[in-house]
């Protein structure tokens, strides 16, 4: 009864399809990521096993997304995920990535608005890069508060730091601008 609660239930059979049970069809991983997009909440369950696997086919949805078209992960930000499996700290990156994500989504609003005032990129990347160096800042006072006895290790001026994010920025930019410029039809 608890999954009900949580959404509509698809279930997952031995022969990888899916089945909504909330309407009675089959449907795809393009179908759930669609759901995702309108807010609606499911839960998938193996249907041999009755085990929650809804993890498993979220993260099979953002493959699929990342191997059909522009990638929204970074190559670094992959590498520097992956080097938390393993990790002492692994317990803590669910909860910082979901903060983050978080707060993105909540900003999300202010940052289109501040994009579609047509301002430069520069004024655009200083805001951005605010943003990750604030995300940064906490998540280390996190681990910090994690780890007792330890100290923090000197770092960066703030404005030394905040250049690093702007021009780390303006690289991912620039490399959006050229994609965008390879997938932008020839108008000559």
């Amino acid at each position: 009864m608890s999954r009900v609660k949580q959404g509509t239930v698809i279930r997952k059979y031995a022969n990888r399809r899916l089945y909504d049970t909330g309407t009675s069809s089959y449907v795809t991983l393009q179908d759930l990521a669609a759901m995702v997009r309108a807010n609606v909440d499911f839960v998938v369950i193996d249907a041999k096993s009755d085990e929650d696997i809804t993890h498993e086919v979220l993260t099979q949805i953002i493959f699929e997304e990342e191997t059909r078209g522009p990638h929204l992960l970074p190559v670094n930000f992959l590498r520097q995920l992956i080097r938390f499996y393993g990790d002492e700290l692994q317990a803590m990156v669910p909860a910082f990535l979901e903060y983050s994500i978080g707060q993105f989504a909540r900003e999300q609003g202010k940052m289109r608005g501040i994009a579609g005032e047509a301002l430069g990129a520069s004024t655009l990347s200083e805001k951005l890069g605010e943003q990750v160096r604030l995300n940064a800042e906490s998540f280390e006072r996190a681990v910090r508060a994690a780890l007792p006895g330890e100290t923090p290790e000197p770092s960066a001026s703030p404005a030394e730091s905040r250049a690093a994010d702007i021009d780390a920025l303006r690289d991912e930019l620039e490399a959006m601008r050229r994609r965008l410029d390879r997938l932008a039809p020839e108008t000559e």
